[in-house]
């Protein structure tokens, strides 16, 4: 097989003598006429080409050379990295679940003996402390089964919805504000009130099924659906439905002290809350920061801070509103299971049932029939209840921090 290299093919000017598309940047000179150092700047300076044999002594071609990463490719692969704000949030929202959690379905069990205890005039125990209280709820547990301190909850979280929703549809219907900006006048402030006298008006023949429900004894109960709340609501109204005594009280005489009871409770709450919110960020403002800006405590604590004092103070703000407002919740309560032929646990002993059978002819009557007969203690029937539901809540609270600083370090 003869060779394809013409004669003239000296490995370096051939190109440059010969095609045309390389004549363009040399001269068209020939190497043989060229001087040495000419030779020579030809020869120490070839084109790095993959696969070309114009290399130096002891160098290796690149087979496949990969080029480096621009200075954006660390922060892209960075940003497509899940953020640890999203973790954040993700957290922020599990410690609100776990809050919701706490005050809606593991606290259930205490609000249920706690009204139990209040409307028990019969009581000779007043449960002033939570041993006597926790001693009492096992035993209703174990005679009646797991379910009995559980009742009334799906009713509650219905109204609960109904509550939201009228809310919502009465405040895009009138002026009146269903929140308070930071920059609000005593206009906006009786606005917001009114708003939420009207709710508590407009559902209060459902809050009544419900604190009936919530009371009732687990042993002679039926089992009502999730949705007979509003039912028997509206049969309370137009004056169908359940069979009552002539006891039960009519519904304007539940009026002022259920409207009375839950705007003093929301202002209570509100005014709290705000307080300690700002007491609690005013401190971690003030406090000293680390010399490292980058140091992981810091991060943590800045997280802590962005989530906890908010549901501090909301916990801060229920447990000072059902303190204060104890008393005069045992009167309302008394008032709406009157003549709903409704039998409750035995508070004392929980292994037995009892009537209710007061004849109160109003607020008055019954808050001076309750200091007559019972003392002044009496308006503190289940006290003991509140201190195991906001101990318990705590507890949670504190566990809950507990977990989301480990992740937080760990992460």
């Amino acid at each position: 097989m003869t060779s394809r290299r013409p004669d003239s093919f000296d490995g370096l000017g051939y190109r440059g003598r010969e095609d045309p598309s390389f004549s363009g940047g040399y001269s068209g000179r020939s190497f043989n006429n060229s001087s040495g150092s000419d030779l020579q700047h030809w020869v120490t300076t070839p084109p790095d080409i993959p696969g070309s044999r114009n290399l130096h002594f002891g160098d290796r071609t690149p087979q496949f050379e990969t080029a480096p990463a621009p200075p954006e490719t660390a922060e892209e692969a960075q940003s497509a990295a899940p953020p640890s704000e999203q973790l954040n949030r993700f957290a922020g929202f599990g410690i609100g679940l776990a809050s919701l959690f706490t005050e809606n379905v593991l606290a259930h069990p205490c609000i249920v003996f706690r009204r139990q205890c209040q409307v028990n005039y019969h009581a000779r125990c007043y449960h002033l402390s939570p041993l006597t209280a926790i001693s009492v709820m096992y035993n209703v547990t174990k005679t009646q089964g797991p379910k009995a301190l559980w009742k009334g909850m799906g009713s509650t979280f219905v109204v609960q919805g109904v509550t939201l929703g009228t809310e919502g549809i009465i405040s895009e219907c009138t002026p009146l504000p269903r929140e308070l900006s930071h920059k609000w006048n005593p206009k906006q402030v009786v606005g917001h009130l009114v708003l939420k006298g009207l709710i508590m008006i407009l559902i209060l023949p459902f809050f009544c099924f419900v604190f009936m429900f919530s009371h009732q004894s687990e042993i002679i109960r039926d089992n009502p659906g999730i949705l007979d709340c509003v039912k028997e609501g509206i049969g309370r109204v137009i004056g169908m439905g359940v069979p009552h005594s002539k006891r039960l009280l009519p519904l304007w005489n539940l009026l002022f002290p259920t409207v009375l009871h839950g705007l003093l409770h929301y202002v209570i709450s509100s005014s709290v809350q705000r307080l300690v919110l700002y007491l609690l960020r005013r401190r971690n403002t003030g406090s000293p920061k680390h010399s490292s800006p980058d140091s992981q405590t810091d991060a943590v604590q800045s997280m802590l801070d962005a989530y906890f004092p908010e549901l501090m103070a909301s916990f801060a703000a229920s447990l000072c509103a059902d303190v204060l407002l104890f008393p005069l919740e045992t009167v309302l309560h008394r008032l709406h299971i009157q003549g709903t032929r409704t039998i409750i646990d035995n508070t004392d002993l929980g292994f037995e049932v009892l009537p209710i059978n007061t004849q109160y002819e109003g607020m008055r009557d019954c808050i001076n029939a309750i200091r007559r007969e019972e003392g002044t203690m009496g308006f503190y029937k289940g006290f003991g209840s509140i201190v195991v539901q906001y101990s318990l809540h705590a507890a949670v609270l504190q566990f809950t921090k507990m977990i989301y600083s480990t992740l937080l370090r760990n992460t």
